[in-house]
């Protein structure tokens, strides 16, 4: 008996510290199933195509184009991640509160729902999301599909909880430290044209100690465009130097957009210090920073 009230006196504490907990990283489609239509769930569409929405989408979806994501800096030349004022806006158009729990997937493996559910982190949104598989994993489950397109009923969407902020991003500097210590890991999510860059040239390549971690190895293109098996996966990283999941890593890219699928993988399996270096290659091959060619750590 003892027991018992002991149990429900922790678990109340612990509701009233925190009253909303954090959703998982990511869910199945037998969740989103029993979920769809409910009450403070909201339906995040973000194909690679608009038609592709307007051709079929999963029931009650609001299609959230990638672009909205991004905007171009013309001082810089290249797209920055828009502000949390602006995506407070952009929230609040699809009527997402603080308490409402988005649930997001594309058609690409997590590439798009990827940067929207790093963004949603960062800002301390704890419901969210991604839908496993995503589109494609969706329809070769035999779920039901849809062409009718409904439109959001707006709200105001205001974060209270400031706390819930999670640091995951990094910037020009963060990367030029980490790349002389070698208590961080970079891991460089590009291709290995990309990576090696080309030498008689003098072109591309990779930041010093970065090591080549391709983002398709966290996706099973053969299996619906899920994440791909979890140990294969811990097993790769651990060959790039990562095996605890407290370890630091920052990930990048070109432009942070292939990066932030593979920050994805890293959080849906329990990896909690993960940044994003959302300007990538974008900013860091432009700032004259020293780049490595022709090798792979």
């Amino acid at each position: 008996m003892h027991r018992i009230i002991l149990k429900l006196f922790i678990l109340i504490t612990v509701l009233a510290v925190n009253p909303v907990l954090a959703a998982p990283v990511m869910v199945e489609p037998e969740w989103l199933d029993k979920n769809l239509g409910k009450k403070g769930v909201v339906l995040l569409d973000m194909s690679s195509e608009d038609t592709q929405y307007e051709r079929f989408h999963i029931p009650g979806a609001y299609y959230f184009p990638y672009q909205v994501l991004v905007k171009m800096d013309k001082k810089k030349g290249f797209p920055e991640a828009v502000s949390d004022q602006r995506m407070d806006k952009i929230l609040s158009y699809f009527g997402i509160s603080e308490n409402t729990q988005v649930v997001i997937y594309d058609d690409m493996g997590g590439l798009n729902a990827g940067r929207l559910f790093w963004q949603l982190e960062r800002m301390g949104h704890k419901q969210v999301s991604v839908l496993n598989g995503g589109l494609v994993k969706w329809i070769l489950s035999g779920r039901k599909v849809t062409n009718e397109i409904t439109s959001p009923t707006s709200v105001k969407h205001l974060l209270k909880d400031t706390t819930a902020r999670r640091e995951n991003h990094a910037d020009i500097e963060d990367v030029r430290a980490a790349s002389k210590d070698s208590s961080t890991v970079i891991l460089d999510v590009r291709s290995d044209g990309e990576y090696l860059g080309d030498s008689k040239k003098k072109k591309g390549g990779h930041v010093p100690g970065a090591r080549w971690w391709p983002w398709q190895q966290g996706v099973d293109f053969e299996n619906g465009f899920a994440r791909a098996d979890k140990k294969r996966i811990e097993k790769l990283l651990q060959k790039a130097g990562i095996s605890n999941k407290q370890k630091p890593v920052i990930v990048y890219c070109r432009s942070g957009h292939r990066a932030s699928q593979t920050y994805l993988t890293l959080r849906s399996l329990g990896y909690e210090n993960v940044k994003l270096y959302a300007n990538s290659m974008n900013e860091y091959g432009r700032s004259g920073s020293k780049l490595i060619q022709g090798k792979k750590p």
